[in-house]
Formats: structure tokens, sequence, C-alpha cells
């Protein structure tokens, strides 16, 4: 297949928003060498100049969660919820711990949060916040406050698809789309552990303010580096 990139210009003024994936952080346990890459790209484009705000997933652990209550009693949602924000929390904390030295010294768990002047730092991990939508939302949410323009959304599919690729060989990757015809691919009610590149209520908050999302694959640090660094990059952009 011919690849397909795009590209995206970033203000050296505002903090790169990235909605990090549970199962990009730990798929199947902890990836740990994918971590600490990530922590020396971190690192050195932080020293770089620039600023970070990393909004992690619940993801498999979620998921595991999630199901084994599952089978052992009757879950209502809010509560099936309430494990993934956990989660999310949990995935923050060891994200906070590995960057200790650079991130801002508290998860923002709320992202209306208000941080301490003198504990800013160009470093921010946030988590989970309320049930009813994924942490997609938060990293919406977060880029509004801060006046971002756009989001990273790095997990596990390369790009958005005509349908589920997992599910149809025929399914064709999507380079760019508008927040409604995005909408129109996936369902539009949330519900816990829902594997889209975009929650439906992040998806609708988005659309309303005017926030780009790129879609592209966590692990691919190489083309990270191409969409921090405004250069052709393989993913899905949709505004």
């Amino acid at each position: 297949m011919k690849k397909r990139t795009s590209h995206y210009s970033l203000s050296t003024n505002h903090y790169v928003i990235i909605a990090l994936g549970g199962s990009i952080i730990a798929p199947n346990g902890l990836n740990v060498p994918f971590l600490k890459k990530f922590r020396s790209f971190i690192i050195r484009h932080l020293k770089s100049g620039k600023r970070f705000i990393i909004v992690t997933g619940g993801g498999t652990i979620a998921r595991h969660y999630q199901n084994a209550v599952s089978k052992l009693v009757r879950i209502n949602q809010e509560d099936k919820d309430w494990i993934g924000i956990h989660s999310t929390r949990l995935n923050a904390h060891l994200l906070r711990t590995v960057f200790a030295k650079e991130s801002y010294p508290v998860v923002l768990d709320d992202p209306h949060k208000t941080l301490r002047e003198k504990s800013r730092k160009n470093l921010i991990v946030a988590s989970g916040w309320r049930p009813g939508w994924s942490t997609d939302y938060i990293a919406l949410l977060l880029a509004k406050r801060f006046h971002a323009k756009r989001v990273i959304m790095a997990g596990h599919p390369d790009f958005v698809y005509t349908k589920d690729h997992n599910q149809y060989k025929n399914a064709q990757p999507i380079k760019q789309i508008t927040w409604r015809r995005y909408q129109k691919l996936i369902a539009q009610r949330w519900t816990p552990g829902m594997k889209v590149p975009v929650d439906p209520v992040a998806a609708r908050f988005a659309k309303k303010f005017r926030i780009e999302a790129i879609v592209m694959r966590g692990t691919n640090l190489k083309n990270f580096e191409n969409v921090i660094t405004n250069k052709p990059f393989r993913g899905t952009r949709i505004l």
C-alpha cells in the first residue's frame, strides 16, 4: 500500500496535547522498552523548549478489570466506567513517576483543577475524571483550556479507517476527514471500553469548538517526531 502522509503546523507557545492510549503503555504487561524510549523522546523535546500535556488512557488494564468483574457480578455502566477511570489514574501515576524530575508533581485528575504556579512545569500528566466519556474527551477539554488547536491521539490504529480494519480486509485508511463525517463512522453513544480512535463525546466537543485531532500509532516514535516537528506524517487528520 502506498504510504500516506500529512502535516500540520504547531505553535511553540502552546502545550502539545497527547492522548496516550493505555494499551500503548501496557498492551500485555507494562511496555518497558517503549516507555524508556518515550521518556527520552519527551525529555529531548522538553529541552528544546516544547511543552506537553500527556493524558493516559486505561486500555488493556481497564478492560481486564471490567471483564473480570462482569463475570463475578452484574455491573452497571457507571461502575464499569469508574474502573476504567482508576485504571487511567494508575497509568498516569506510572508516567508521572517516570518523569518525576520533569513533570508537574501531581497527576491532573480533574481537567478544571487549578495548577499551583510555583510547581508549574512544561510537562503535565493527566488522567480520567468522571464517567461518561474516555480520556479522549479529557485531552480535548485540556486543549480548550490551554488554547491548543490540536490533540494527538496516540493509540493503536495508524489511521481512521472507513470501517473496522480488524474485521474487514477492505477497510481503507483515511488521510483527512471532517468531524461530521467521522461521527457517521462510529456509534454515537459512549460505552465503557469502547474501541474507537476518538470517542463520540469527544468528537462532538471537538466539532463544536473546532479542535483538530491527529490519529496515529503511538509506538511509532519516528512518526511521532514528524508530527511534533511539523513534517509529513503517517496518520489521519480530523478537523
